[in-house]
């Protein structure tokens, strides 16, 4: 094994998950690259200075541009604003260091074509962050689909909800402006990813995509909110199957709403993230009186788990798929192997996307660009 040094850009929620990831990714897994935490960037040096200390890196810098440069780091992991995405992916390319971006890929569709087309030219590993996909129960459940074990799917429904901005009262914020920050380019993504890997390519949607509470308190007065609270597609996969997706950050009630129920001619699948080391699976078989949905409890049996626990049911959590998204791109540098997701999935969420707001403009079903 040896070491490899690691730039984290942005220290706040995400920045402490990977920070924490990249700790402790070599004990878990055994990963024949260990991580050396070098430099971490924020939006000030004090700010920086204050994750180093807290997370244990090396250097801290205030400047995002000279993290990409020091000849410490030899791979770089962007944790910061969407709209910061692009430029520090290309610059870390064309530096010759392997990215990990948090997803969205970038703020815009034409952000993401970029940001792809630099990760490709390059040559270089490159991974997106959609973390919920990779649990040990979705896993497993994408393993059933393989597997034909509920049959030809008929119909897929699924959302991510949340109720963080349920509150009309609560304050306007970062968050309540610029489309990047609504909820289609905060909590769609992940679903738009679940969807796609759980069904294959989305050929054609319609969309509806608003905003609840159209204004906020301020600090003088109302602030108008120029972005989505909640959106919801009709889609046709490529499969043929049709199916439904909502999010919403508004769904009061709903904490980490990212859940997906699938029909098939043999049986059904669901799962809801805040029961996160569970699958419920009903097969169509045996006496009427006798069948239900069965409640399956992740274990060492299913894929990833037993590197955390050897006891089935103890479960695993949050920061367990940030390690293993961990090691997955710390696999992709050693092997010179592309691992999912990619930036080019992120790319495929970028086009649904996209294309979700042209529908919601005019009413009219879309064809998603899958070329």
């Amino acid at each position: 094994m040896r070491e490899i040094g690691i730039g984290l850009v942005g220290g706040g929620y995400m920045g402490k998950a990977h920070a924490v990831a990249m700790s402790a990714v070599g004990a878990v897994f055994d990963t024949a690259l260990r991580p050396r935490l070098a430099v971490i960037a924020a939006s000030s040096l004090a700010s920086a200075e204050h994750y180093r200390k807290a997370y244990g890196f090396a250097r801290a810098t205030g400047d995002w541009r000279d993290l990409v440069a020091d000849q410490e780091v030899e791979a770089v992991i962007i944790a910061s604003p969407q709209t910061t995405h692009r430029a520090i992916a290309e610059a870390a390319f064309a530096a010759g260091k392997p990215v990990f971006c948090e997803k969205p890929l970038g703020a815009s569709l034409d952000d993401a074509l970029a940001m792809t087309a630099a990760a490709e030219a390059s040559g270089l590993a490159n991974m997106i962050g959609f973390n919920y996909v990779r649990t040990p129960a979705t896993r497993f459940a994408r393993q059933l689909l393989a597997e034909g074990v509920i049959g030809h799917v008929t119909w897929f429904r699924a959302e991510h909800t949340e109720d963080f901005l349920a509150d009309p009262t609560l304050p306007a914020t970062w968050r309540t402006t610029g489309r990047a920050n609504g909820t289609m380019g905060d909590l769609g993504p992940h679903m738009i990813n679940g969807a796609l890997a759980l069904m294959g390519d989305i050929a054609e949607l319609s969309a509806r995509i608003e905003t609840v509470h159209a204004t906020r308190p301020g600090p003088t007065g109302p602030v108008a909110v120029d972005n989505d609270d909640h959106a919801q597609m009709m889609v046709r996969f490529a499969s043929g199957v049709m199916g439904h997706l909502y999010f919403s950050r508004v769904a009061t009630g709903c904490k980490m709403g990212y859940a997906y129920e699938i029909h098939g001619t043999k049986g059904a699948i669901r799962f809801d993230q805040e029961d996160q080391n569970a699958v419920w699976l009903y097969r169509a078989e045996g006496p009427q009186a006798q069948r239900g949905f069965t409640r399956i409890l992740t274990g060492p049996e299913h894929p990833d788990y037993a590197a955390f626990c050897q006891g089935p049911g103890h479960g695993t959590g949050y920061q367990d798929q940030i390690i293993i998204e961990a090691r997955d791109f710390l696999d992709a540098i050693a092997t010179g192997h592309p691992v999912w997701p990619r930036f080019r999935d992120g790319l495929a969420v970028a086009k649904v996307i996209d294309t979700a707001f042209n529908a919601a403009t005019d009413g009219r079903w879309h064809t998603v660009p899958n070329e």
